[in-house]
Formats: C-alpha cells, sequence, structure tokens
C-alpha cells in the first residue's frame, strides 16, 4: 500500500475523528454487505490501522507478527457472531463483557476492541464490529500465548456469546 492517507482520502494532518469517519464513510460503500468488496474492505481496514498508528503513536499489531510478541496460533473467525443491536450499543455490550472475563487492551469504539483474556484461557483477542442490517457483526480474532494450551477461536467466541447473553436481552 503506497499511502494509507490517500486510500480514506485524507492529508497527513487528519485528527482521529477525520479518520473514524472516513472509514464509516467508505465502509458503507465498501462493505460486502452492502455489494462491495471483501478485498477493498480489508484494504480500507488495513489503511486505517495504519493511518491510526501514525496519528496515536501507537503502531498496530498484525496478526503475523503475533509470534514476535510472545504469541502464537493465531485463529480468525469472520464472521463470528452477530447482536441485535446497532454498533455503538453492540460495543458497549462487548466492553462490559470484556470487563468479567479478561482486559482491555485498546478500543476504538465502535468498530475495534482488542483484549486479554483470562477466560477461558490467557489470550490475545480482537473484535471487529460491523454494522449489519440494523445489528452487527463481530468478527474475532484470537492468539494463543507462546508456551500455553493453543486457544481457539471457535471456543473463545462460545464464551463471548454466553456472556453477552447473561447480559439481558435478545439471545445471540
Amino acid at each position: 500500500m503506497t499511502d494509507p492517507f490517500a486510500v480514506l482520502g485524507l492529508d497527513r494532518e487528519a485528527d482521529l475523528g477525520q479518520l473514524r469517519a472516513a472509514r464509516r464513510r467508505l465502509a458503507r460503500d465498501l462493505h460486502p454487505d452492502h455489494g462491495g468488496d471483501p478485498a477493498a474492505m480489508q484494504q480500507l481496514n488495513v489503511a486505517f490501522d495504519l493511518c491510526v498508528g501514525h496519528v496515536t503513536g501507537r503502531r498496530p499489531i498484525p496478526p503475523s507478527s503475533m509470534s514476535r510478541r510472545g504469541f502464537r496460533g493465531v485463529e480468525r473467525d469472520m464472521p463470528s457472531f452477530a447482536i441485535d443491536a446497532l454498533p455503538a450499543e453492540a460495543f458497549e455490550a462487548l466492553l462490559v463483557v470484556a470487563s468479567w472475563i479478561g482486559e482491555v487492551l485498546d478500543d476504538d469504539p465502535p468498530y475495534v476492541l482488542e483484549c486479554h483474556l483470562s477466560e477461558p484461557l490467557g489470550c490475545w483477542c480482537r473484535l471487529e464490529v460491523v454494522p449489519d442490517a440494523g445489528g452487527s457483526t463481530v468478527s474475532l480474532t484470537v492468539a494463543s500465548p507462546d508456551g500455553g494450551d493453543a486457544v481457539h477461536a471457535e471456543h473463545v467466541r462460545d464464551v463471548w456469546v454466553e456472556q453477552l447473553n447473561r447480559l439481558g436481552g435478545p439471545p445471540l
């Protein structure tokens, strides 16, 4: 990718709010649920992560580098589950559950939440929330700690769904 800011249609002086607004605007057209191309949506997400890293000074940790950071066995479950709530409300519910089963490492409301989970095992978990027909679809990425037992995305997904159902409301 030559210039991630160009992908978002912004200049390098853009702030975090402008980055988020540009991503939301472009995702409306590029998201596969709205007839867009999955590869273009993936490129948008990568560009957004790179731009956020530039603006905040924090570099995103790509799954391919997890093994160098003490993680291995990266698994992605995409899409993982749906929540019958718009992204902002779904994100708030995910934050509550994250406080029950682990610790929030990084968040970009209402679209990205990274956590270190103590349940089911100590693992890194990234949730990506995408608007979907009046609700939200959540994709999940997990990485097992080096030297620890392998953590499977399906198992972590089941823990999230079980805990979200404890909040009340319609079951997932």
